[in-house]
């Protein structure tokens, strides 16, 4: 946290900001006596004993926030409700029923599902075939050297090359992943994960654009670049320093906000954390408090804050507690606007903001029964949509196996397609707003998210919880009370450890990736670094080394490398050589 703001916590701010205009409650007093009286009647007179006595009861669900919920919700649940203050309209302060007035009546949800496999080539015909069906973005996911900034011919990557996502050594291979796609006319997320891995990859793609003739005022998108994934989710063998991670991820953001201004410059990542094993509030509470944390340095180096928080973005996890899942997303958007305005003092309402991309959750897939997860995904999916989600990815069934089949793929987007097109839910705006249930389940949950981060605040901060390891010691806690949980039959998975069927299903057909890959890729990186100025690329490589150094922003350096055909591991190198290697709490 900065100097700014070292002494109070969020909380703090909010409590000492936030309007003291007295509260107009939507329910009279009158009408509420009278309603408590016939309540208590009802109680007595119809609730058996033992239901009075579990009044509350505690969803066990995978991943869920263990909220008591009531049995059943009235206006007493939420007595002092004020419309404009807690609802308003969608559109209008506080955010709570949508960030735009129509929502998807204006404008449909952009389904971008995951494509990433083998080699370039593979994965650039897989784009296609989803964007020939129907699909409105592009989501493109990388393999694991990829992933962990290496080449493919490192000896760390053995095995791995073109697995679980597309491999991308150098400009040559994002040339060929977009060959012959529209760049001005599709979204794109990039998958990038890391902000050592932004300053990579994204600079690649960047060069791409620019060597085809496509400015970049007219990309539209965005990457990840979230520290998080590379210091608490991350699971390679190598990690920089969590204070130079953190500030990559801000240089990152400092370039791409003022050179490619349509582009979302950070994913703010709440997935990834909660799919490695923490609660639905965690979730949350740490991707904002970072979004806080990035936001005081970007003012501190000099930006408007309203210059960098209308392309902020989040990434949520909708998983199976279904109400919980669609009241989360309308209490975050609530607390998020409350801190742009009173504690940050944004005046552009767009800066308040809380955009999302939402994907169903990976880990509840499982192999037994399949089929089931296809069932699974698509509840979470709706629940995603009338939480308010801008942007959907849904998990294929068969990925609980492996990437998806191409069948597999475009039964997820039909899944979206079916959502938008045949049930109507998208034709009313909030259309769960008002209910008992879920205006008291949203006002709970901003509780406790705003409760947790104040927590983190109160340990010194987003960076300083993830160097003392305090991050860490939450998900480590989480997980494990979970997997006793589901080892004890508490916590049911249908067809896992509960309803398990006597009968072999069917089998399924599942994906057999391309042959060959490794080899081709390492040909490939021989033949460029046979073909390329290899003097130009010293000369940017020891130009990124000093910038580390010297604190200068690192993205135009890594801009240099990229069109001088630097490879991904050669630039992972300067890192580590110029900032050290740190080690996380979880491997001490």
């Amino acid at each position: 946290m900065s100097n700014k703001h070292r002494d109070r916590t969020t909380r703090e701010i909010l409590k000492e900001n936030l309007p003291e205009s007295p509260r107009v409650p939507l329910y009279n007093p009158e009408a509420l006596s009278i309603m408590k009286k016939r309540f208590d009647d009802w109680m007595k007179s119809s609730v058996k004993d033992a239901d009075r006595a579990a009044w509350q009861k505690t969803p066990c669900t995978i991943l869920g926030s263990d909220i008591p919920r009531e049995m059943l919700y009235t206006p007493l649940s939420n007595m002092d409700m004020d419309y404009g203050l807690d609802l308003g309209y969608p559109g209008q302060e506080p955010f709570t029923r949508g960030i735009h007035a129509n929502m998807y009546r204006g404008k449909d949800f952009t389904m971008r599902q995951l494509t990433g496999f083998g080699s370039p080539e593979d994965t650039n015909a897989r784009m296609k075939f989803m964007l020939d069906h129907g699909a409105t973005g592009l989501n493109v996911l990388f393999d694991l050297p990829t992933i962990q900034m290496y080449d493919s011919d490192d000896p760390m990557s053995e095995g791995q090359v073109g697995m679980s996502g597309v491999c991308i050594d150098s400009v040559e291979d994002v040339a060929i992943l977009f060959r012959d796609i529209a760049l001005e006319e599709v979204t794109v997320s990039i998958v990038t994960h890391y902000p050592s891995n932004t300053a990579i990859l994204f600079p690649m793609f960047l060069v791409m654009a620019e060597e085809r003739g496509i400015p970049w005022n007219k990309l539209r998108g965005s990457v990840q670049n979230d520290m998080t994934l590379e210091e608490i989710v991350r699971s390679g063998p190598e990690y920089i320093p969590p204070r130079d991670c953190f500030r990559i991820q801000c240089d990152n953001i400092e370039f791409i906000r003022t050179n490619v201004p349509k582009w979302n410059f950070i994913t703010l990542n709440g997935y990834n954390l909660r799919e490695f094993g923490t609660s639905a509030v965690t979730e949350m509470a740490v991707a904002v408090v970072n979004g806080m944390e990035t936001l005081e340095e970007l003012t501190g180096r000099g930006h408007d804050v309203d210059s960098v928080a209308d392309r902020l973005a989040f990434f949520w996890s909708p998983a199976s507690d279904f109400f919980e899942e669609i009241a989360r997303l309308r209490a975050v958007r609530r607390l998020w606007y409350k801190i742009m305005k009173y504690r940050f003092k944004a005046r552009n309402p767009r800066s308040c903001w809380m955009r999302c991309h939402a994907q169903t959750s990976g880990v509840t897939l499982v192999q037994q029964e399949p089929l089931n997860n296809i069932i699974r995904a698509a509840y979470q999916a709706l629940a995603a949509v009338l939480g308010g989600a801008q942007s959907l990815h849904v998990d294929s069934y068969d990925e609980a196996y492996s990437v998806p089949t191409e069948e597999a793929a475009l039964l997820s987007l039909r899944t979206q397609q079916i959502l938008q097109s045949e049930t109507g839910i998208t034709d009313v705006v909030d259309p769960l707003g008002g209910s008992f249930y879920i205006e008291a389940l949203t006002g709970e949950l901003e509780k406790r998210i705003l409760d947790e981060i104040d927590e983190i605040e109160r340990a010194g901060g987003y960076v300083a919880s993830v160097e003392k390891g305090e991050i860490h010691k939450r998900i480590t806690g989480y997980f494990t009370d979970q997997q006793r949980k589901i080892e004890e039959g508490q916590l049911k998975i249908v067809g896992y450890n509960a309803y398990r069927s006597q009968v072999e299903p069917p089998p399924i057909n599942v994906f057999r990736y391309p042959e060959g890959v490794e080899l081709k890729q390492k040909k490939r990186l021989e033949e460029l670094r046979l073909r390329r100025d290899n003097n130009s690329v010293e000369a940017a490589l020891k130009a990124l080394a000093d910038a580390c150094r010297k604190g200068k922003n690192i993205f135009p350096f890594t801009l240099d490398c990229a069109r001088a055909r630097c490879t991904e591991g050669e630039l992972f190198k300067v890192f580590k050589e110029a900032f050290g290697v740190w080690k996380p709490p979880s491997m001490w």
